[in-house]
């Protein structure tokens, strides 16, 4: 069985009013002083807006739904602490003054990359999930690559920017795309070949090390993974496990189609970044870009495609049926863009929409 690790990355606000407020220096500060390993379950990011946790790797699904309940609620208390709440929202939707944080590669960034090192207040969710190989992991990234789009769909939770309707269901995947090793990648075919790569974008000067390697889905530097960054951090947090179970199936079943000798799908890195716009720009409204055709398609029979594309897997891990339920409950109930936007139709107030995703941050 293959573990599954899951990084999410919040929002700071203030309790009252919802604004981003710049306390992750106090907010860990209070965490450290939590209890045993709470220091270490949080981490500071580019923003002092913002604060991430990173799960353990978990092999059971409701252990690791268990443990981002637990995260999301003790990042919750020690932020309520200094008159803070959390909210897992990929971008803010009220204006925001950013503040980049404190330290020698944050200071490298910003001076570097300027506006786009300033204006990254976005908020993703990080799947990593355990390969035996480097050269496993590789084919695996070869064989993913057209079905990232779907997962950023499925997770669309930023459709305001700034005060305004981006009108976009995740504007943060358009921010994140302004880095220069962002996005989606061609096909490597060797272990070789990827790790050539990445020491060649290094070795520009553009990059400062391999931790700036943000392609939508990468070998982490770190662990014995594939890492999927393509996705928002989701508003719910049950959407996070779905999203989490439905990687490791497309692990797993781009692992199986490598140690059978089917190639993976040749489709251009061009086709990749229009069907990502697409995501971007739709979510789970209209249409998508199906990945097996590449044209458009209702975006809900899209996301069943991917389904039924990991069906073997999910079975054989025992996550079909909480996967069925899972992928029902969020075409019902819709991903966070969609309730964003529901949340601003009945109340006419971007206040009121932090506030309620505050809420239904920790359930």
């Amino acid at each position: 069985m293959r573990s599954v690790g899951v990084e999410e990355e919040l929002l700071l606000v203030d309790a009252e009013t919802g604004d981003p407020r710049a306390l992750s220096t106090a907010v860990l500060a209070a965490a450290s002083q939590g209890g045993e390993g709470e220091g270490q379950t949080f981490q500071k990011e580019l923003h002092r807006q913002q604060l991430e946790f990173a799960t353990h790797p978990r092999t059971g699904m409701g252990e690791l739904a268990a443990e981002i309940s637990r995260c999301r609620a003790e990042a919750a208390r020690h932020a309520g602490e200094v008159g803070a709440a959390v909210a897992a929202l990929a971008t803010s939707p009220l204006p925001v003054d950013p503040a980049i944080s404190s330290g020698e590669r944050y200071r490298w960034l910003e001076e570097q990359f300027g506006m786009t090192a300033q204006e990254q207040i976005t908020c993703g969710c990080h799947v990593h999930v355990s390969v035996d190989s480097d050269e496993e992991g590789v084919a695996v990234l070869d064989r993913i690559r057209p079905w990232l789009s779907v997962l950023l769909a499925m997770s669309a939770n930023s459709p305001y920017w700034q005060g305004d309707d981006s009108r976009y269901s995740s504007y943060r995947s358009r921010v994140w795309g302004r880095w220069p090793s962002s996005g989606p990648v061609e096909i490597f075919g060797s272990a070789d070949r990827y790790h050539e790569q990445v020491r060649s974008m290094v070795g520009t000067g553009a990059l400062r090390d391999e931790g700036m390697i943000y392609f939508d889905a990468r070998l982490s530097h770190k662990y014995p993974t594939v890492e999927i960054r393509v996705a928002d951090v989701c508003l719910d947090d049950s959407t996070t496990v779905l999203l989490a179970t439905l990687v490791r199936g497309l692990v797993e079943t781009a692992a199986r189609e490598w140690r059978a000798g089917e190639p993976p799908a040749r489709h251009g890195v061009g086709l990749l970044r229009l069907a990502a716009w697409r995501a971007g720009r739709s979510g789970l409204d209209e249409q998508l870009i199906h990945p097996g055709t590449m044209s458009p398609a209702p975006a809900e029979a899209v996301v069943r495609a991917l389904f039924d594309h990991v069906r073997d897997a999910l079975d054989d891990c025992g996550d079909l049926i909480p996967a069925q339920e899972g992928l029902a409950r969020l075409l019902k109930d819709g991903n966070g863009a969609q309730v964003q936007r529901d949340l601003l139709r009945r109340t006419g107030s971007l206040r009121e929409v932090v506030a309620e995703c505050a809420r239904r941050t920790c359930g």
